[in-house]
């Protein structure tokens, strides 16, 4: 059984604590929390991914993007804290659904676990990637995530730490390259590019890393809105979902989760739950094992092990909740039991 790292620190109460005294340790303890912040956008995502009866949709290749840029992020993330001589904990970071996000991060927002619909992706996607000033309607008065990575370059330049080579980590994901770390200048830069694919610039709802395509909140609305984002001149909003149509997928119906455990599973629901949890757990291991000893190879086996959790994911989605046949079962995304996290 391993020892893990206790949980990370609340992002909210990180950044109570003056900026003058953002410090090393101040910077290593924000990297941990977001570490957990970025793993814990995945399951959603994925469910929502999985829960596409046809490859090939619009909104499948839109989450599936999304997915590869939230796992950028966090190697990203990992890469910077092992450059200035931390250790990710991945493990310790793993979150249980439903809940909030890591770190009361927009607290009034709720993540759970449920197959694709529009108001999930509403509900769910849409707020995880809301930018401080949308330029599309729902603006609402959050501290979003953005805000914490703002805090977290500003606390890089002024510290200026001493950036090492330590266990970083090297890979293709998806569109995107991760690479090693060798200055605060390539950190900062970084954290700006894990804001904008999210929600955008401040004046252009693109993702400016992808040649025009769209950050992860508009195109989730796209999702949402059933039309194609378009600019609005002289509108009350610099931008709509009131373009070209986007029709929704056929999905397999998932239920929402509402507690860490599936209720009363049969024999066989409990078999493919268990063996769900193992895989995600494996993953996780792998993860782990990759940033804290250097491990290329263990990076790799995580990569492909997300990716093979989605037959399993799809096994649970062919059976109907006992007392609402017209929806089904879907991942827990719990630890295996030996894998608990400590303190």
């Amino acid at each position: 059984m391993t020892t893990y790292a206790t949980k990370p620190m609340s992002i909210a109460e990180l950044l109570t604590i003056p900026a003058t005294e953002h410090d090393l340790k101040w910077i290593k303890d924000s990297l941990q929390s977001a570490i957990a912040l970025e793993l814990s956008t995945l399951p959603p995502y994925l469910c929502g991914m999985w829960s596409i009866r046809s490859a090939g949709t619009d909104a499948e290749a839109v989450i599936k993007s999304v997915v590869h840029d939230e796992m950028f992020h966090m190697g990203m993330v990992c890469n910077m804290l092992s450059a200035i001589g931390g250790t990710p904990h991945v493990l310790a970071a793993a979150p249980t659904y439903p809940g909030k996000l890591p770190g009361n991060v927009r607290p009034t927002v709720d993540v759970y676990l449920q197959g694709l619909t529009q108001a999930y992706v509403r509900e769910v996607f849409m707020e995880i990637e809301m930018p401080e000033n949308p330029l599309a309607p729902l603006h609402e008065e959050w501290v979003t995530i953005g805000k914490f990575y703002d805090a977290l370059r500003d606390a890089f330049d002024n510290v200026r730490p001493p950036v090492g080579e330590g266990h970083q980590m090297e890979a293709q994901i998806g569109r995107n390259r991760l690479e090693k770390f060798d200055s605060v200048d390539g950190i900062t830069q970084a954290i700006e590019v894990i804001k904008e694919q999210g929600e955008g610039t401040s004046h252009l709802p693109d993702d400016p890393t992808a040649g025009g395509r769209l950050a992860h909140y508009y195109a989730f609305g796209e999702i949402w809105k059933g039309h194609r984002l378009v600019p609005t001149p002289g509108g009350p909003t610099p931008y709509d979902w009131v373009g070209d149509p986007v029709p929704f997928p056929e999905t397999f119906p998932m239920g929402r989760l509402t507690a860490e455990r599936w209720p009363d599973p049969t024999e066989q629901v409990r078999t493919l739950l268990t063996a769900f949890n193992d895989q995600y757990t494996e993953m996780l291991d792998h993860l782990e094992t990759a940033w804290r000893d250097g491990d290329k190879s263990a990076l790799n086996q995580s990569i492909g092990a997300m990716f093979g959790l989605g037959p399993a994911a799809q096994d649970l989605m062919a059976v109907p909740l006992p007392d609402d046949p017209a929806h089904v079962y879907g991942p827990e995304f719990l630890l295996r039991p030996d894998h608990l996290k400590h303190g």
